[in-house]
């Protein structure tokens, strides 16, 4: 589960950090767009659980719990932005002397987001991760623990 993981969770934070350095108003202008409610409060919470919670993911915190709300940002991205464009991630227009240009793009990459969250949810954080450490010391119990 580690390089999932650690995938997943890198992902979100590079995605959570870049919105925080641009700054969470030029997101919420983006979400406006779109129709989403309390734009302003929405790309704040957006932003941090994206950037907090893929820290968490990549540590193996708190998983389970933060799958659901990851989750339901790539599924809001996937049906408010990129489902009109079909499957494709990767859309080549054309090669030119600057490099290649790509069109929009589409909800594979939300798919494999969401996949790789349900994966980590359904079969937890693994062993080297923060999540199994809890587990051990809460299985473990006062009596291996005295104050």
């Amino acid at each position: 589960m580690l390089p999932l993981r650690l995938m997943i969770g890198f992902g979100f934070a590079a995605h959570g950090y870049a919105k925080l350095s641009r700054g969470p108003g030029n997101f919420a202008t983006i979400l406006a767009a779109i129709g989403v409610p309390m734009p302003h409060l929405m790309a704040w919470i957006t932003c941090l659980i994206e950037f907090v919670g893929g820290l968490g993911v990549m540590a193996g915190a708190f998983v389970l719990p933060l799958s659901l709300p990851l989750t339901v940002i790539m599924l809001t991205a996937m049906f408010s932005v990129h489902l009109q464009y079909g499957f494709s991630s990767i859309r080549l227009k054309a090669v030119t002397a600057q490099g290649a240009q790509f069109g929009p793009i589409g909800f594979e990459m939300n798919l494999l987001y969401i996949a790789g969250l349900l994966t980590l949810a359904m079969g937890g954080a693994g062993p080297l991760s923060i999540d199994r450490w809890l587990a051990k010391r809460r299985d473990l119990g006062p009596a291996s623990n005295p104050q």
